[in-house]
């Protein structure tokens, strides 16, 4: 492919006259345990980072074992009362807190800016989002259903009873932290469990600013907060005999060291990890409109995203015309802080390590012969901030097509016919989401069923709802958010069988 544009994109930068939050408006930089807000004890402390400028906003306890012991003690205490509450109860408490995240969602939409770096779009689309999640919950829990109650043995009742699991230890990632921590958070208190919640220590402010605005909604120690790395606490919540199940949303190292500290108690693990997901576009697509979606769904939150759309495969007679296409669209996007205006529609990478992990991905891939058709750099100025790119030329196997980049680099390449395309699109360690582009009503549902994704999405992409199941297979992880699937998980069967007659 010759398709080529020059990369004019410059950062657009925040002409507001103060800083997003105030200071009085962030959130205690402490563990919230049993109700209360507690400074920690080890002394030292995380400093949370700008990735607009690179400067410090706030700082944060760094939480010890002790610590995760104390927050586990607090849930465990709370967890009985809890969960004997009859559905109704906490129904009507989950939409209060659905209210009050609602009467905040301003400062919440800008402290999530502040710490991420999102355009204000994203951080609103998130607020909402975490918004809708805890008044679903609420609904889904009072409508739960099992096996029907019958006599499936001669002379005897059985009864299928959904119990909560006990305490429940999260683990939140830096891209999402508000909504990530909803979806775990509101299925996990509507089936009844109580909650010890590690966010990530890059991006705790949110996490913190929620426990804040709902701790007189929910008793104390129902929902604990105990900020730190992930070596210290995430694997102190694994391994803790009281933690009936850990829930991570992470990568695929953090899901494994998840995994293997549950190992030992043997307690559930439920794990939402990377992805790299493919879209197939053949031949007879509508290839105008699948542009279009990707310039969203490729680069929404800066590429950093476990569904996004990073990885197109499309057919090579009109792989010229897509490319041309996406380039065109991709040229148009808006880069900028948060402040800079609502139009503002990529931020900055999340971190330095991050910003330097994705550049390290696209020299390298330089370095292979793979052309970055828009973008393929880093943009002048302070911060963490990347041009939205393109890569062409991409050969099969390809580093940057078969590795998660999680930035706004989006890889074409090219397939001759419906059974490779099948075949590569299935050959990454992912399985967490897929799109399929054709006006072939056999084929879209044809190849979407062979696809190995636990969401494959046909003509659009990254579109969600919370009364459908997220999750995926392979290296992606096991488990699923959203919907009536997750109070599932977060829930245990029981079987009593009652003798009848004499």
């Amino acid at each position: 492919m010759s398709i080529s544009v020059s990369n004019p994109t410059q950062v657009r930068r925040s002409q507001a006259p103060g800083p997003l939050v105030t200071e009085a408006e962030l959130p205690p930089g402490q563990h919230f345990i049993d109700g209360a807000f507690r400074p920690g004890t080890s002394g030292p402390v995380t400093q949370v980072i700008d990735p607009c400028t690179g400067a410090p906003i706030a700082t944060v306890a760094s939480g010890t074992v002790e610590e995760v012991d104390a927050a586990v003690a607090a849930a465990l205490a709370a967890q009985g009362e809890w969960g004997r509450m009859v559905p109704k109860e906490r129904s009507e408490i989950l939409h209060r807190i659905a209210d009050r995240l609602a009467e905040n969602a301003d400062l919440l939409t800008r402290l999530e800016s502040a710490n991420t770096g999102k355009p204000a779009m994203v951080a609103e689309d998130e607020v909402a989002g975490t918004i809708d999640t805890f008044r679903f919950m609420a609904g889904a829990l009072r409508a739960t259903t099992s096996m029907a109650a019958g006599e499936y043995a001669e002379g005897h009742l059985s009864l299928i009873l959904r119990e909560p699991l006990g305490v429940v230890g999260v683990v939140t990632p830096w891209n999402y932290p508000l909504l990530m921590g909803a979806w775990k958070v509101a299925p996990i208190l509507a089936a009844g469990n109580s909650i010890v919640l590690k966010p990530s220590e890059q991006t705790p402010l949110t996490t913190l600013k929620f426990a804040e605005l709902v701790a007189d909604l929910l008793p104390a120690g129902v929902f604990n907060v105990v900020t730190g790395r992930g070596s210290v606490v995430g694997q102190r919540l694994s391994e803790h005999p009281d933690v009936a199940m850990i829930a991570l949303t992470g990568s695929v190292g953090s899901g494994q060291a998840v995994a293997r500290g549950a190992a030992e108690s043997l307690k559930r693990v439920h794990l939402e990890l990377g992805g790299k997901a493919p879209v197939v576009v053949f031949a007879d697509a509508d290839l105008a409109a699948a542009a279009e979606s990707l310039r969203a769904a490729g680069y929404w939150n800066s590429g950093q995203e476990c569904g996004a759309a990073c990885r197109v495969l499309v057919h090579e007679s009109v792989a010229a015309e897509f490319t041309e296409l996406l380039v065109k669209e991709v040229s148009t996007l808006v880069v900028g802080e948060p402040g800079a205006g609502k139009d503002v529609e990529i931020g900055p990478l999340n971190s330095k390590d991050h910003y330097e992990r994705v550049l390290g991905y696209l020299e390298r891939a330089k370095a292979a012969g793979i052309r970055a058709a828009v973008g393929g750099s880093a943009l002048e100025g302070p911060g963490y901030f990347v041009a939205p790119t393109v890569l062409v030329d991409v050969p099969d196997g390809a580093e940057c097509s078969r590795e998660e980049i999680f930035g706004p680099v989006v890889t074409v390449e090219t397939f001759s016919d419906e059974a490779e395309a099948i075949a590569r699109a299935n050959d990454v360690p992912f399985g967490l989401a897929a799109s399929v582009w054709t006006e072939d009503a056999r084929r879209s549902h044809d190849v979407a069923s062979r696809i190995d994704a636990g969401t494959v999405w046909v003509n659009s992409h990254l579109v969600l709802a919370n009364e459908v199941p997220w999750g995926g297979f392979k290296g992606s992880g096991y488990g699923r958010d959203l919907s009536i699937y997750a109070l599932d998980d977060y829930s245990r069967t029981k079987h009593v069988m009652h003798r009848q007659g004499h």
